[in-house]
């Protein structure tokens, strides 16, 4: 064996990781903590309003007609988050792959693991935008179409806006609110990729 050989693959092991993929390593972990760690908190609340929501579907009797659009849209996206949760999982192994620079991962795939997680984001708020849309039109439709001191004249309950109208709404809301921190961060770290 040929120990100049030996020495020389061994420097070159030893050599140094270039300042960009540090500063993408640096991107893609940050970004992946803060954009997890929002999704999750968001997310849970997003969550828990979706079930209070869809529990009032399964028990209550006086439900408003035309809700469950709304409900189902608000499930996809929620789905969908989970989904983008991950991604940001991904963005954060990236980083930590580019750091330790054994086998980096190319800038094309880095691209196109952001370039989903931004699909995906996009996909889940125009699920929970539609949702909030139709509930907040029921709403808005079931509010105006009662009349003026119907309290005294002893209206139908299930003609007033009820809670879980709201909690609908609500859900959907978090969910674009979560998606759009998602988006967010994909967007960023895709503009400091190109760089």
């Amino acid at each position: 064996m040929n120990r100049k050989t030996d020495y020389q693959d061994s420097s070159d092991l030893a050599q140094p990781i270039p300042q960009a993929a540090l500063r993408a390593s640096a991107n893609l972990t940050a970004v992946g903590n803060l954009g997890f760690w929002v999704q999750i908190v968001v997310g849970a609340f997003a969550v828990v309003t979706f079930l209070f929501a869809s529990m009032g579907l399964t028990v209550g009797q006086d439900r408003t007609a035309g809700i469950e659009a709304g409900i189902l849209s608000a499930f996809i996206a929620i789905v969908l988050l989970g989904v983008a949760i991950y991604f940001s999982i991904r963005y954060r192994r990236l980083g930590r792959r580019l750091q330790e620079g054994e086998t980096p991962p190319r800038r094309a795939d880095i691209i196109k693991v952001i370039r989903w997680g931004l699909a995906v984001n996009v996909a889940g708020m125009g699920l929970a935008i539609i949702g909030a849309a139709s509930v907040s039109g029921i709403v808005l439709i079931k509010s105006l179409s009662v009349p003026q001191g119907a309290f005294a004249s002893g209206i139908n309950p299930s003609q007033l806006v009820q809670s879980i109208d709201l909690l609908a709404i609500q859900a959907n809301t978090n969910t674009i609110i979560a998606h759009f921190t998602g988006l967010l961060s994909s967007l960023w770290l895709l503009d400091r990729i190109n760089k």
